[in-house]
């Protein structure tokens, strides 16, 4: 459709003027709008584009890329697109892009196998991490029942993010930035600022 080749050009466009000059990387937050498809064709369209780009592409998933996904039969399939993004995208232990970065993904140790999507690096003495954190709510879901996903994500990305700022702390690093969808609800300490220069 005309709106899918319009949002492909606007990405399109977005990576190269963000991968121009001096940049080292560049982080995607979030791979198709929420009026896009969830299907494997587009999700394998948008990983083409990310592979071609000239500089490292990091993917950081958006709720537009999985909590509003539907079936056929209009019932929620958001863990099987989720899973799926995680087979395509998350599968190496670096980036995306023809110029490779390597990762540190959380998929790496054994009790959070399954967070591949929440990944660290570290460039000129600063942590950066994405998070597995979708706006709107958290992917809370208010029916009855377990939010069994939403509250085995909540148990890694409290995790993760304890592994983050120890390691910051542990090698001294200058600071931590996170790519997320969501607000991560971080809440500074007297005399902290999260706005420190790099």
């Amino acid at each position: 459709s005309f709106k899918a080749i319009a949002d492909a050009a606007v990405l399109r466009r977005a990576i190269a003027e963000a991968s121009a000059g001096n940049t080292a990387f560049v982080v995607a937050t979030g791979i198709k709008a929420a009026s896009e498809p969830c299907s494997d064709k587009l999700y394998g369209q948008r990983r083409a584009m990310f592979d071609a780009a000239d500089k490292p592409m990091i993917v950081s998933l958006a709720g537009s890329d999985w909590t509003g996904c539907k079936n056929s039969a209009g019932r929620s399939n958001a863990i099987e697109r989720l899973n799926r993004l995680r087979e395509l995208y998350f599968a190496d232990a670096e980036s995306l892009g023809e110029r490779r970065l390597g990762l540190t993904r959380q998929s790496a140790s054994a009790k959070f196998r399954s967070y591949a999507e929440n990944a660290h690096w570290e460039y000129g003495k600063v942590l950066f991490a994405t998070l597995n954190l979708p706006a709107k709510n958290n992917h809370f879901l208010p029916e009855a029942g377990r939010n069994s996903e939403f509250e085995d994500r909540l148990v890694a990305n409290r995790a993760w993010l304890q592994r983050l700022f120890t390691l910051a702390a542990r090698k001294r690093l200058a600071g931590v930035v996170l790519f997320c969808d969501g607000d991560p609800g971080l809440q500074a300490d007297a005399g902290f600022s999260l706005l420190a220069g790099f």
